[in-house]
């Protein structure tokens, strides 16, 4: 995916978190409850939906803003999804994990130009098992360089997540 095609998807997700406040985000690495052993989200951040036509986007991160860690784009009933991520450094793959379940996309990599780092572009399918983990969870990570950084819903973002997944097939 070109730089220049994941622009109006950010802006699209910056306008479509425009009634949102929030402050400042604070570290991306959310706690874990230790009572339930699940993540927990991080303010600041979250996930946000957005369709245009039969294109739809799920990006996760910070409302109002250039900084989106993980986005996850579809034409509507494809099933094919394009994952972008944000990276500090060129890399080969995406490796997404969530409740377990694990995958590694192949990627292609280029610097970025709304922020530091690179852009990592690969595709996958909604029915992967990581991504029916997440749809059912409502939270994935990332892995880089044996680093885990969680991307966890707020509760009302959940219900984006799941409009996303049912459109796109």
């Amino acid at each position: 995916m070109r730089v220049s095609r994941l622009i109006p998807a950010l802006i699209a997700v910056s306008a479509l978190a425009a009634c949102a406040t929030h402050a400042p985000a604070p570290a991306p690495s959310p706690s874990m409850d230790a009572a339930q052993g699940e993540p927990v989200a991080t303010a600041g951040l979250d996930w946000f939906m957005n369709r245009d036509g039969r294109e739809v986007s799920l990006a996760y991160g910070v409302a109002n803003s250039d900084e989106v860690k993980l986005h996850l784009l579809c034409q509507a009933g494809s099933g094919a999804l394009e994952i972008t991520a944000a990276s500090e450094k060129p890399a080969l793959e995406i490796h997404l994990e969530s409740g377990g379940d694990t995958e590694r996309y192949a990627a292609t990599s280029e610097p970025a130009v709304v922020h530091e780092g690179e852009l990592l572009t690969a595709r996958a399918r909604t029915k992967d098992p990581v991504f029916l983990r997440f749809r059912r969870l409502g939270w994935i990570a990332a892995w880089a360089d044996d680093a885990r950084e969680l991307y966890v819903a707020h509760p009302p973002a959940k219900a984006g997540i799941e409009q996303f997944f049912t459109v796109c097939g």
